[in-house]
């Protein structure tokens, strides 16, 4: 029993302030030419992430209607950007969010195109195109991160 309480609390520290890795923020860019995300990419995730496209509402597989608990990552990097903790369904056909998993995951810019004027949210590790996000979401943040589905993978917890 001595053992155990020593190695219990050798141990315990570290099971309430290690991050797994897979949700570490790495700060190394990812930078890659055009032709190099063109053969990792499919066509409709180049356009997207590289070429600032959206998918269709209630695309299927966009993850709109994924309800499972884990963690959403940038499809080009694996760089963490969303828990589902903080996803909402926002009615939209996307799936929405009212908050990032972490300042440090996505830059915000301002996108006027298509007559209108937004916001638009990348990947802070290399530059894939996301989403954008607006000032319509629930409480506390108001935000709401309306993201294509296909920028993104989701990893259970």
């Amino acid at each position: 029993m001595k053992y155990f309480t020593v190695i219990f609390f050798a141990v315990l520290p570290f099971c309430f302030f290690a991050q797994s890795p897979s949700d570490t923020i790495s700060k190394t860019k990812v930078n890659k030419t055009k032709s190099e995300w063109k053969k990792i990419l499919t066509s409709d995730q180049y356009e997207i992430t590289r070429e600032e496209g959206t998918e269709s509402p209630y695309t299927k597989n966009n993850f709109n209607d994924n309800h499972a608990s884990g963690m959403y990552y940038c499809l080009s990097c694996n760089n963490p950007l969303f828990s589902s903790a903080q996803k909402f369904d926002s009615g939209t056909g996307w799936p929405s969010f009212w908050r990032v998993y972490s300042n440090k995951s996505v830059d915000k810019s301002s996108d006027n195109s298509l007559g209108m004027s937004r916001d638009a949210i990348s990947c802070k590790r290399c530059n894939a195109h996301l989403g954008h996000v607006f000032n319509d979401g629930p409480k506390p943040t108001g935000l709401r991160y309306c993201m294509n589905g296909l920028a993104m993978i989701f990893k259970k917890s």
